[in-house]
């Protein structure tokens, strides 16, 4: 089943699929770009391939319940937005700890020094620095090129506070790669 533009039909016979069968061909076409998005949004490969793994596990446990499996897509992307979103603030949290746990080095390791080689990118290390609902905003309307509607339902917000997003966001961006370059 070949993408077009930012909205993918499950499959026409959908609703008669078993579990097993829907939740393969959904995770055949769209494992890859979900990955993505959760790499993008936690900037860490593995953890976004095990939150992928585990938002298709659930939509197959759920699968009966799905009322409109032609959504089954919808409710990934939301569900891997969520998790996401849930994994960084539990990074957050150990972080804080782990901060408070240990004196700060008095040299940088060599890990900060390999990391530090590693971000290059201005647009990413821009990108990074944001917000995480603006992140989500500007990722998803870009880099997935979903719709407002899309993004204001994956998000769980209204199309205005999409725009509110992608707006300060974009202007952000534009502050910070002005002042790096």
């Amino acid at each position: 089943m070949a993408a077009t533009g930012s909205v993918v039909a499950v499959a026409p016979s959908a609703r008669e699929w078993a579990a097993d069968e829907a939740v393969t061909h959904l995770f055949t076409a769209h494992y890859r770009p979900l990955v993505r998005l959760a790499t993008l949004l936690l900037h860490d490969t593995g953890r976004a391939e095990e939150i992928v793994q585990d938002a298709y596990v659930a939509l197959h446990g759920h699968w009966r319940r799905l009322r409109d499996a032609d959504k089954a897509l919808a409710y990934l992307r939301a569900s891997v937005v969520n998790r996401s979103r849930s994994a960084l603030r539990h990074r957050r949290v150990v972080d804080r700890h782990l901060a408070l746990a240990r004196p700060a080095p008095d040299a940088p390791s060599a890990e900060a020094g390999a990391l530090d080689a590693l971000r290059h990118d201005a647009v990413v290390a821009a990108l990074r620095a944001l917000p995480a609902r603006q992140r989500e905003a500007l990722v998803l309307r870009y880099y997935l090129d979903m719709s407002e509607a899309d993004i204001a339902a994956t998000m769980g917000c209204s199309r205005g506070a999409v725009k509110s997003h992608t707006s300060r966001g974009m202007a952000a961006l534009r502050e910070t790669l002005e002042r790096t370059s």
